[in-house]
């Protein structure tokens, strides 16, 4: 992998670059939909390809672990071969399952010991068995086993919390390098900065997985409820520290203006299930405002779902007709609504990389903000 700086902003620590993998590039900013167990829900990769844009999706290893298996995906040859997408792919390493499993599992020096939510077998991750299965998927990034701290969460708990993920990092750093990849091309490792909402960890645990000298870099821990000031605050702090050549990943956030303000604080990546997860309940997002398209606002009103029309799907349909489509319950109402929230999502980036470069963004930025949070 390599990663290539092509401009920063005049105005804030905004970066656009260019991320090169065996299954492509990658222009940053970007935004990854959320593939969890090898699909991003209500959506082809047809779609994904040809009216998101979509140039690299996220898969979650605890649950492509649990389904398929890595018996199937080894014998296909990986998850691209599996779902049919030749671009880049991100896996998760199972940490934040690891902390939403709170009743189902228990966590050791050694790993984590938990049940499946789907037969309720009994498993065991390890920091290096994870990196095996990682390999085995087969993503082009795979990231560190680390321990996700909920909020709030006390200083105690939290420094131990992050110390052991640096413990378990350098397992994982081991485990990658003793074991050869699966199949005809590299992958990468990335680690994850944890330190709950306490700055003096937060940057400890940044200068630690900085010396680990990876190809990029993630920061976890900050979309589990805490305050947005203190997603910024924590997010300025870490991206201070993280080596500016390198990309950083900021994992699990957020809505549209969150992203926004983050690529002005450096961040060069993120994924999240907020464009698809509520678009299934009728939550849209567009560059005028959220809409609740379940709203008998939207009854008779025939103009598309987002006037700017970021996809297909904006031009072709109308709010009366998507509204009718979820108040009859039909499928195609959350596919519409979905291929919709992502294209917006894609187009965000892909304005704010445009913005950057041609040294507009810091304007254009603090307005989209305001416009970005309305309720219509």
């Amino acid at each position: 992998m390599n990663f290539t700086l092509s401009k920063k902003d005049k105005n804030s620590n905004a970066r656009s670059g260019i991320l090169k993998t065996d299954h492509g590039e990658i222009k940053t900013p970007i935004f990854m939909p959320v593939g969890t167990a090898g699909t991003v829900k209500s959506v082809s990769q047809r779609d994904l390809e040809d009216q998101i844009n979509a140039q690299i999706i996220l898969g979650n290893t605890y649950h492509l672990y649990l389904r398929p298996g890595i018996e199937t995906l080894e014998k296909i040859g990986g998850l691209h071969k599996f779902i049919s997408w030749d671009k880049p792919i991100l896996t998760d390493s199972g940490g934040y399952q690891v902390y939403s499993l709170s009743g189902r599992r228990k966590i050791i020096e050694e790993g984590v010991k938990f049940k499946s939510h789907i037969d309720g077998s009994s498993h065991f991750f390890t920091p290096e068995n994870v990196m095996e299965i990682q390999k085995s998927i087969g993503a082009d990034i795979i990231m560190a086993f680390d321990e996700c701290t909920p909020y709030p969460c006390n200083y105690s708990y939290a420094k131990d919390s992050m110390e052991m993920t640096h413990r378990w990092l350098k397992r994982c750093v081991d485990g990658f390098n003793s074991t050869p990849f699966k199949y005809d091309y590299s992958q990468v490792l990335f680690p994850i900065v944890q330190g709950s909402t306490y700055s003096d960890l937060r940057k400890k645990s940044a200068e630690v997985i900085a010396s680990f000298d990876l190809p990029g870099n993630a920061i976890g821990g900050l979309s589990v409820g805490e305050p947005h000031d203190l997603m910024y605050k924590h997010t300025e702090e870490v991206c201070a520290i993280l080596p500016i050549d390198k990309p950083r990943y900021l994992m699990g956030v957020g809505t549209p203006s969150n992203l926004l303000e983050c690529i002005a604080l450096g961040i060069d990546m993120f994924d999240c299930v907020m464009p698809s997860r509520n678009a299934r309940n009728g939550m849209l997002f567009t560059s005028e405002g959220v809409i609740n398209i379940k709203n008998k606002k939207w009854e008779t009103d025939f103009n598309p779902i987002d006037p700017n029309g970021f996809s297909s799907v904006d031009k072709r349909y109308s709010r009366s007709y998507l509204r009718h489509l979820f108040v009859s319950k039909e499928m195609l109402g959350p596919q519409i609504a979905s291929i919709h929230n992502l294209s917006f999502y894609l187009w965000l980036v892909n304005e704010s990389r445009k913005r950057i470069e041609d040294g507009t963004f810091w304007e254009w930025k603090n307005k989209m903000v305001v416009k970005l949070v309305e309720r219509l």
